[in-house]
């Protein structure tokens, strides 16, 4: 029987597994850079109008049909400026991060995916387009993907291991990725704050969830400044670690790069990556490393989770 989407309301329940996190870790901490410039709708690439999400133009301001050429200096933005800021925060810090590429993105920044290459980050597959999935026919996600790995294996110089669509994945997405091979995870889920296992097409599939809560997204609604920024995710971070002498549990930090970028906003990441470097226990990480860790400590064991 062919793979189907099912909601699943229990997860771990009140006794998830003990993660056994490297070094012992209380808590593991993924910080990942979203890299889309450049490969969202455009006029240029044959949508008809110009993508303002996730920049200073409210979405309802977009234009319906045409060029706004304010919305598309505003993603220029991140690829020419707030991806080399963030870049250097980590590497000043020796911190890793997992860049969520858009493949047609970063070939066209031919710079910085040199720089991703050499920087020992992970690349987790973004996509061809930043595009809404669900609404590509079959034939055409299934083509999307195809040519998202064989782009990001020339750009990076080697193949993507982990998938995450934008917002949200179609009702095939997840089987279409296992259907194209070589992936180690996905994180086209919220649902939990540890991975687990499902059986696609009848083999073992593992899903690294991702969060849009802890993610800088909210500037673009209830957050304006670095400082209140700060605040949610170290409130975050803060529960979590204390939770984490119990019951360890990962947490993913999503920025984008036309966003947290910016220098006001980016002043709010900095005190964050100064707080979590101050506290013993924690495992600042790489996504491909989280999905190797659980692969290895939690194998697969015949069926996904409540299957």
């Amino acid at each position: 029987m062919s793979y189907e989407v099912k909601r699943d309301f229990i997860g771990y329940g009140a006794h998830p597994p003990d993660p056994r996190w490297s070094g012992g870790a209380r808590l593991a901490v993924n910080f990942v850079m979203n890299y889309e410039e450049g490969s969202e709708p455009s006029v240029q690439d044959g949508e008809g109008y110009t993508e303002s999400g996730l920049t200073e133009g409210h979405a309802l301001s977009q234009m319906g049909t045409g060029r706004d050429l304010a919305a598309e200096g505003m993603f220029e933005y991140g690829s020419r400026v707030g991806f080399w800021r963030l870049l250097r925060m980590f590497q000043e810090r020796g911190l890793p991060l997992t860049i969520f590429g858009c493949a047609l993105a970063l070939e066209r920044n031919p710079e910085a995916a040199a720089a991703i290459r050499e920087s020992g980050f992970d690349v987790c597959c973004h996509g061809w387009r930043w595009i809404k999935h669900f609404e590509l026919s079959e034939a055409e996600e299934r083509e999307h993907i195809r040519r998202a790995v064989e782009s990001l294996e020339r750009t990076i110089g080697s193949r993507p291991l982990g998938w995450y669509c934008r917002y949200g994945p179609s009702v095939n997405t997840r089987r279409l990725v296992a259907e194209e091979g070589g992936f180690l995870y996905d994180s086209d889920s919220y649902a939990d704050e540890l991975p687990w296992w499902l059986t696609v097409e009848g083999k073992p599939h593992l899903v690294v969830p991702y969060s849009l809560t802890n993610n800088d997204g909210k500037f673009a609604g209830a957050v304006g400044t670095g400082d209140q920024w700060f605040s949610f995710i170290r409130d975050a971070f803060d529960t979590l670690y204390a939770e984490g002498a119990k019951t360890p549990k990962m947490m993913s930090v999503g920025l984008h790069m036309r966003l947290i970028g910016h220098p006001a906003r980016a002043a709010g990441l900095a005190k964050l990556l100064d707080h979590i470097q101050k506290h013993e226990g924690v495992w600042v990480t790489r996504r491909i490393d989280i999905a190797r860790h659980w692969m290895r400590e939690h194998p697969y064991a015949g069926k996904g989770l409540n299957e």
